[in-house]
């Protein structure tokens, strides 16, 4: 299961990693955030390691959606020594998530 990412955690977890970071901003009530789940938990156990792969729910957590312009869900984010790199917003094949890690990497 990738990383559960909250308020409270997002700077250390996301803006303070050395290594790049893939952020999945999602909802339990978001139809294509549950398409999008399962393949942000395989990227996790294939990038262990090499990159950090998380989720924030936007329910629970608004400061860090609020502040990246997250207005629609799913939207995953990319960063990079605290940056966005790479910005996917709605369902996207895994491959475009992994090819912006493998960019960033």
């Amino acid at each position: 299961m990738a990383l559960e990412i909250t308020d409270a955690s997002f700077e250390e977890v996301v803006l303070k990693s050395d290594k790049p970071v893939l952020v999945d901003f999602w909802a339990a009530w978001c139809g294509p955030c549950r398409m999008v789940g399962p393949v942000i938990d395989e990227i996790h156990g294939e990038y262990d390691g090499k990159a950090v792969v998380g989720k924030v729910d936007v329910d629970a957590n608004q400061e860090f959606a609020a502040k990246y312009g997250v207005r629609n869900i799913p939207t995953v984010l990319l960063f990079k020594d605290g940056e966005v790199v790479s910005r996917q917003v709605g369902v996207s094949p895994k491959k475009v998530y992994t090819d912006a890690i493998d960019n960033a990497l």
